[in-house]
């Protein structure tokens, strides 16, 4: 397929003057007058250089990758179909539509914006992290980071000791069970050529620990009512843990409170001195 530079100069140009700081979490500032964001404003959301994102909405530049593009769609909150239309612009075939799909709902990316002063993350139903509020990277480190299988909470949590650091000991056992459990559970929904299978085959070979809990085909495993921390730098949190489940994609918004006057809350007002704005 071939790129349409026109077309996809227009329709990143009228989306673009679609959304106000206020979808996004920016600062509106004083002497605004552009209608919508800026573009350097968009090419932070879309982690990449303004000039880059410039030259795509003058017609200018190399094809994006569709790497480049889902970054693109994520960063003006774009739906699923809109995504698609803006690959089919850039020259590429969208990817077959699946519930576990990487492309996080603008609704839900919304709610994330409001949530600057509480821990949050959005995750898929393999642990992996798409996107923390800043108080919820400085409780559990940037978790967006990883690549690979590492991006699953559970596969770090049986190859990566230093994961476990995080959480009580006392509450090891138990989450040891909900990551193979889980990791069964969604196995089982997505089928044996699946993403959840190729990690279950990558922990089956690598994980002692793994292949126990997995051979005793827990599904389901109790959930935890509060979540303990232990923090390197405010130490031990007690923490409840609501979750909004976004159906189509099978993502979870996780969000993390404290009891009010407690010395947890308290813990929480510290680490919010540490957390950093996202860009």
């Amino acid at each position: 397929m071939a790129i349409d530079r026109a077309g996809l100069a227009e329709f990143l140009r009228r989306r673009r003057e679609s959304l106000q700081p206020e979808d996004v979490g920016v600062p509106r500032g004083q002497r605004r007058r552009t209608s919508g964001l800026r573009r350097e404003e968009v090419a932070a959301l879309c982690h990449m250089s303004a000039d880059y994102y410039a030259r795509l909405e003058r017609a200018r530049g190399p094809q994006p990758s569709p790497q480049m593009i889902t970054s693109i769609a994520q960063g003006l909150r774009l739906s699923p179909d809109e995504r698609d239309h803006l690959l089919h612009l850039s020259g590429h075939n969208p990817p077959a539509r699946a519930a576990a799909g990487e492309q996080i709902s603008p609704g839900l990316l919304r709610i994330l914006d409001c949530l600057d002063h509480t821990p949050a993350e959005i995750v898929t139903e393999l642990g992996e992290t798409l996107r923390q509020s800043p108080l919820g990277t400085a409780l559990t480190g940037d978790r967006t980071r990883y690549t690979g299988p590492a991006r699953s909470i559970g596969y770090r949590w049986f190859t990566a000791p230093a994961t476990r650091r995080l959480y009580h000991p006392d509450d090891h056992p138990l989450l040891t069970r909900r990551f193979a459990a889980s990791l069964r559970q969604v196995v089982a929904l997505r089928g044996s050529g699946s993403r959840a299978a190729r990690l279950a085959d990558a922990l089956l070979a690598r994980s002692e620990e793994f292949r126990t809990a997995w051979n005793a085909h827990d599904v389901g495993a109790p959930q935890i009512a509060v979540k303990r921390f232990v923090h390197p730098e405010v130490g031990a949190l007690e923490l409840t843990c609501q979750s909004l489940l976004d159906p189509d994609q099978s993502h979870r918004l996780l969000v993390f409170a404290a009891a009010p006057s407690s010395e947890s809350h308290e813990k929480l007002r510290q680490l919010s001195a540490l957390a950093t704005p996202a860009a």
